[in-house]
């Protein structure tokens, strides 16, 4: 099951990490895998490359942590709650393989 938790800090998203295999196929047919890494990636890649946001970035074997970096960054918040509301459509269809937890930090 992949996790993903987004973490908040006075009811705004800061962060998020994503863990974990959804087990919705073998490796490399993995559609929920699939569908989720490219989410992901792209918020990561949106917020550091494109916004050019000094975010905390961690990425493990079987894992991607982002954390932003403290002050109103509202366009970066703005992608992460995009992520958000997609993997949650996508936890909507694949309550087996995907589940979203909210943490306040």
């Amino acid at each position: 099951m992949i996790k993903a938790e987004f973490y908040l800090k006075n009811d705004t998203l800061v962060g998020f990490s994503v863990k974990g295999h959804a087990g919705y196929d073998d490796v490399g047919f993995d559609i929920v895998c699939s569908a989720v890494t490219s989410l992901v990636e792209l918020t990561a890649n949106a917020i550091t490359d494109i916004l050019m946001v000094e975010a905390s970035v961690l990425v493990l074997d079987n894992e991607i942590k982002l954390m932003l970096p403290d002050g109103d960054r509202i366009d970066a918040v703005n992608f992460l709650k995009a992520l958000r509301l997609e993997l949650e459509f996508l936890s909507q269809d694949y309550s087996d393989n995907i589940r979203l937890i909210d943490m306040e930090v």
